[in-house]
């Protein structure tokens, strides 16, 4: 890194300046609203500055959270804002910056994973991180697709509620949910006061956020829906867009009863959800589920800090013996040989002289650990070795695909 530069923590007073250097890196405004927003979930002490002549020109950040994994929840860092600034470009701040994030994460010893959201793709493998978890956009043509009549939960009632009213509804069910949903993160603290704060200046034209409480047959709240809509009139009329925020449900007539309302809602034309797994089930219960105008993408990344600790905290789909050979330049302490055991209900990781089965990356480590990237794909495409037969194909994934739902 150029030595004009100094890495040090971030203290409080840093918030502004942090969110002028993003304001330029990501090419958007940062008004007094959304920085007051962004407080409610900012960790100074786990935020890194690169600052030259008193400004600051480089900044990444770590949130504390828990994700959850195949069969089970970790703590995880959530790495964030991570940015320099146009005029320090070429000169190794992102380097420094990221090489001292995950030492100190390491060291720390709380989080075996770190994850982020990408920006540019090209840039994090540089550091350890694997796409692990992908997401299916919808762009759907709201009046040809409509849910089955033999889709189940068409007798469930709803009800239409203010999302923040009912916050602790809300929390309750995505806990419930969330937690064998592999890819979402916890929303300990204030991350509810986060995701509730509606700005006008994030809704892109559209109305309030709106949400819909489903009630199980019990008459408690068994699944959610919010969305909001961008409304529009053509030459032949109403051409609103429903601009789904995020669906909650682990029941499937509670899941077909949400959507069955989604794609009825008067005016509307076109549907958007940009968080979808992709084995979504919306595909299956839908009459013409071309309609759904679906692309995919990748969305979340996983770097591997704590190699054992990461491996055992996981269950596996299939019993599994085998040993690993990982390469780690960053983090020397995970480079070597693994037997990894396990299966659907324990895990286990410890150093071995014995020979590998099968040899791979910590990147490509990352890439398979939330099961949404196949072993067989990284065999095919080189990056991972089979060194013998026994190639647990199948042990890595997961009952669902991972499915993340939210950028931090």
């Amino acid at each position: 890194m150029d030595e004009s530069v100094r890495l040090r923590q971030a203290t409080a007073d840093d918030h502004d300046a942090i969110a002028d250097l993003l304001s330029y890196v990501f090419h958007h405004d940062a008004d007094e609203e959304s920085r007051q927003l962004d407080l409610l979930t900012w960790e100074p002490e786990r935020s890194l500055v690169a600052e030259e002549a008193g400004s600051i020109v480089g900044h990444t950040n770590a949130l504390s959270r828990d994700l959850t994994v195949p069969g089970g929840v970790v703590p995880a860092a959530h790495v964030t804002g991570v940015g320099v600034a146009p005029t320090h470009r070429r000169r190794g701040l992102l380097r420094a910056m990221m090489h001292r994030q995950l030492g100190e994460v390491a060291e720390a010893g709380r989080e075996p994973i770190a994850v982020l959201w990408a920006s540019e793709t090209t840039i994090y493998p540089r550091f350890g991180y694997g796409p692990s978890a992908s997401v299916v956009g919808i762009q759907a043509m709201s009046r040809e697709v409509r849910v089955r009549p033999d889709a189940p939960g068409a007798e469930l009632r709803l009800r239409l509620v203010d999302p923040k009213a009912v916050r602790d509804d809300l929390a309750a069910i995505y806990q419930r949910v969330g937690a064998s949903r592999v890819g979402w993160s916890s929303r300990p603290g204030k991350w509810w006061d986060y995701h509730l704060a509606d700005l006008k200046d994030h809704r892109d034209g559209a109305t309030r956020r709106h949400g819909v409480i489903c009630d199980g047959p019990d008459g408690r709240p068994a699944g959610y829906a919010l969305w909001r809509v961008k409304g529009k009139w053509d030459e032949y009329g109403p051409d609103a867009e429903v601009r789904v925020t995020h669906v909650a449900a682990d029941d499937p007539a509670v899941y077909a009863a949400l959507w069955r309302f989604l794609f009825g809602i008067d005016l509307a034309r076109s549907l958007q959800y940009d968080f979808g797994a992709v084995d979504e089930p919306l595909a299956l219960i839908v009459d013409e589920p071309r309609r759904l105008g679906r692309r995919y993408e990748e969305a979340l990344w996983v770097r591997v800090v704590d190699l054992p600790g990461a491996l055992e905290a996981r269950r596996y789909l299939t019993p599994l013996d085998v040993v690993l050979e990982v390469t780690d330049p960053l983090l020397p302490a995970n480079s070597g040989r693994w037997w990894v055991t396990g299966g659907p209900d324990k895990a286990g990781c410890v150093r071995t002289d014995e020979p590998a089965d099968l040899s791979l990356s910590i990147t490509d480590l990352g890439a398979l650990y939330l099961g949404g990237t196949p072993l067989g794909g990284l065999l095919a495409a080189g990056r991972a070795v089979a060194r013998t037969a026994n190639i647990p194909y199948a042990a890595f994934g997961w009952h669902h695909l991972p499915n993340p739902i939210e950028v931090f």
